[in-house]
């Protein structure tokens, strides 16, 4: 009964698309069962609205049409490499989280890794207390911002694309939840602020809201790299599927989502996302 249900809810889109497809091909052209029909407007023989459908305006420039353009896909300077995800234990000791992950991003280089990616949130706990406290201003950088500063030497000395997981991100007066992609050359390809804040409320289980401290970003995040085109996202961002077909749309060789899932919520539905997108 369900497979019949898809499969006439499928027949209906399929329908809706092609009636409109045709009423924008001739006003006299509609759609019974299944088919296209040919009603003869005022004074015009059935034939004549049949050519008038099939041979369009020859001024007609569809490519012209689009906007924005479609973007050209760069070839990747790297078609074939090896990816490390590098999977850190968070300490309330910021310093030792920062060595603990350059670590493991030259042990993940020295074996061979051209693209690492790191978690989210992997410089300090993951807490509305903890992210104002360990909250770096990557726009001051230096001793502002020593996690970020870490990532993009580490980068250039091992001559890698790191997708820098997130840290919690201090601008102004707001405070965001920001992975940084850098290239080869250590310097910043990109900066994706989380857009979809994890609020949630499972009774007796799991409370917890990232808007109480945090602000969600604007922007999708696109960035062109060595091994290629890539997409990212933060954790909850892989909730929305239309993150993904934007960057699949925008030419992306693939997509990251760092992530810090709780172990209530993230068992249901992690790996499964991970496949569907």
């Amino acid at each position: 009964m369900v497979a019949a249900a898809a499969a006439a809810a499928a027949a209906t889109a399929t329908a809706t698309a092609t009636a409109t497809a045709a009423a924008l091909l001739a006003p006299g052209l509609k759609l019974c069962a299944g088919r296209a029909r040919v009603s003869s407007p005022s004074g015009l023989p059935p034939r004549r609205v049949t050519a008038m459908a099939s041979a369009p305006n020859s001024s007609f420039r569809p490519e012209e049409a689009r906007y924005p353009p479609a973007l050209e896909l760069p070839i990747p300077r790297l078609s074939k490499f090896k990816v490390a995800l590098c999977q850190l234990s968070v300490t309330a000791d910021k310093s030792r989280n920062i060595a603990h992950a350059r670590a493991a991003i030259e042990k993940a280089a020295s074996d061979g890794a051209k693209l690492v990616v790191l978690p989210e949130i992997w410089n300090g706990p993951y807490s509305n207390d903890s992210f104002p406290e360990y909250a770096e201003d990557i726009e001051a950088g230096g001793d502002a911002a020593p996690s970020f500063s870490m990532l993009s030497e580490v980068a250039r000395s091992l001559q890698i694309t790191l997708v820098g997981g997130s840290i919690a991100e201090r601008s102004g007066n707001n405070l965001y939840n920001t992975c940084c992609v850098f290239g080869s050359d250590g310097q910043l390809k990109g900066k994706h602020r989380k857009i979809h804040l994890f609020d949630i409320d499972i009774p007796g289980k799991i409370t917890f809201k990232e808007s109480k401290t945090l602000t969600a970003g604007q922007s999708p995040t696109v960035v062109d790299t060595d091994v290629g085109r890539i997409g990212i996202g933060i954790c909850y961002d892989i909730r929305f599927q239309e993150l993904a077909m934007l960057y699949a749309a925008r030419g992306a060789h693939l997509l990251c989502y760092p992530g810090a899932f709780n172990m209530t919520t993230g068992p249901l539905h992690w790996e499964l996302l991970q496949r569907a997108r």
